[in-house]
């Protein structure tokens, strides 16, 4: 298996990174499936500071993918989605239709407050789950941990990347 370089970042504006454990699970959970950490950053709930450090991991040659947590509920202070729609070329719908029908297995019709998202930007996988440290879990076992391992049949995210810039 070839590792990912991932970035992880947690919006949050309670947390800091020594009391951060969605972040720290993501961390984790890539670890142990061969990926490697590229960056790891946590980040007030602010659109534009979402935006910036996002934004960066974009441009730069040696990030994959890049997975937040948090900022994705509907409170007057999450703004994740909205901060990171405007900079994907593409959007994957089927990301948060299938997060939120796992979710709903596990937490009833209070998945639909979920509003995580996904898509591709300059050539790399942009993930956006909500912050708990259940969704987190659920979005890397249920879906990340399998599309990101080139070997999951029929076909997966990490197969693909290197076509993500075709023109």
């Amino acid at each position: 298996m070839s590792p990912l370089r991932i970035c992880v970042l947690t919006v949050s504006d309670s947390r800091t990174l020594d009391d951060d454990t969605s972040g720290a699970t993501l961390v984790s959970r890539l670890n142990d499936a061969g990926h490697a950490l590229h960056e790891r950053a946590l980040v007030r709930d602010d659109l534009y500071a979402i935006r910036a450090i996002v934004s960066r991991w974009i441009a730069e040659p040696g990030p994959q993918v890049i997975i937040t947590t948090g900022g994705t509920g509907v409170t007057g202070r999450d703004g994740t989605p909205e901060a990171i729609a405007p900079l994907l070329d593409k959007q994957l719908e089927g990301f948060g239709e299938l997060f939120r029908a796992i979710s709903f297995k596990k937490i009833g019709t209070s998945a639909i407050q979920s509003r995580c998202l996904a898509g591709v930007a300059n050539g790399k996988y942009i993930f956006c789950l909500p912050g708990s440290q259940d969704a987190v879990e659920t979005g890397w076992d249920g879906i990340l941990r399998a599309q990101l391992y080139v070997a999951t049949k029929p076909c997966n995210f990490a197969q693909i990347l290197g076509r993500l810039s075709e023109k």
